[in-house]
């Protein structure tokens, strides 16, 4: 009897007691939405029945969520379907930005790593990545290519082959992934680096021609080479992960990671990653992820300061 009232009043023992809310850092039906959603549809089997109820703020390349997320309580009430712009790089890319993503949060799990692929308009010349870094190396200027935003994976993954191959493309960026394909299926740009599951419908329908996978193989789409068969430990994809304000108790951080780990082991979540978003559950605990996320920042920022890319 003595013991009931402090187990009452021990966070973690109730978590959650009421609903949790998680913000994705994009718009509604874009990748990272698609799977929160999917978990929040289970989430009240794990969750002593609460809901997980997805809040959309999109703006500034995951930013706006980022900042919002910052400086909310962390007591495993407010999540955050966490990105490569809000949760690593979104500093480098703007000096001004109103926190830093490397100390702001508490990362829980790294959920999903998504299959990228570098397309191009079917009127292209060159059929492969060997032939496309030839051609500009002599024609610097000659090509053009499109991604969902300064800072975005898109734009990173092109600007990693410039760098990897010593080429210069034009970029242009536009405000999402849908955007970005349909400036090459109309020959706005000649390339671009998207998901696979934005990207698919357009290769089947050929108005766009996949030249090589950013990691893979995948089952959506086999045959197609993958980018390190002609630059070895070139290795890319889109990942989201999980992430808290910073300063969250261990053993609550602890918790939610294993019910976010319970939901990602269940076959229907894991066939909507591997079938419908072309990608694979990662899963492992928080300090897999932090590990991660430190990895990233240091892969990229080279990237972002040689290439000279700010989001201003």
């Amino acid at each position: 009897m003595l013991a009931a009232p402090a187990l009452a009043a021990d966070p973690v023992a109730a978590w959650p007691d009421r609903p949790v809310r998680i913000v994705v850092p994009f718009g509604a039906g874009g990748a990272v939405d698609t799977l929160i959603r999917a978990f929040s549809q289970r989430f009240s089997e794990f969750a002593n029945g609460q809901p997980l109820v997805v809040e959309n703020r999109s703006g500034a390349g995951g930013m706006v969520a980022g900042a919002y997320v910052a400086t909310q309580p962390a007591d495993g009430y407010t999540l955050m379907g966490a990105d490569i712009g809000a949760n690593v790089i979104g500093k480098e890319l703007n000096a001004k930005a109103s926190y830093d993503p490397m100390t702001s949060f508490t990362p829980l799990m790294h959920l999903v790593n998504l299959d990228a692929v570098m397309v191009e308009n079917p009127t292209v010349e060159q059929k492969t990545v060997e032939e496309i870094v030839a051609a500009a190396r002599k024609d610097p200027d000659g090509f053009v290519y499109s991604s969902a935003g300064i800072g975005n994976g898109s734009h990173l993954f092109m600007a990693l082959l410039a760098r990897e191959t010593g080429i210069r493309m034009v970029h242009v960026p536009y405000r999402s992934g849908a955007e970005t394909v349909t400036a090459v299926m109309r020959g706005d740009a000649q390339f671009c680096f998207p998901s696979l599951s934005s990207t698919l419908p357009m290769i089947k329908g050929g108005q766009v021609r996949p030249v090589a996978l950013g990691a893979g193989p995948s089952k959506l789409l086999p045959g197609v080479p993958l980018m390190r068969d002609t630059l070895p430990g070139f290795e890319v994809a889109v990942w989201y992960g999980l992430a808290a304000p910073a300063g969250m108790d261990g053993a609550l951080a602890d918790k939610i990671n294993a019910t976010f780990g319970r939901i990602a082991a269940l076959p229907e979540i894991r066939r909507t990653v591997e079938e419908v978003q072309g990608g694979r559950i990662v899963g492992g605990s928080r300090q897999d992820f932090a590990a991660f996320l430190q990895k990233e920042f240091d892969r990229w920022t080279p990237v972002i300061r040689e290439g000279g890319i700010r989001l201003e």
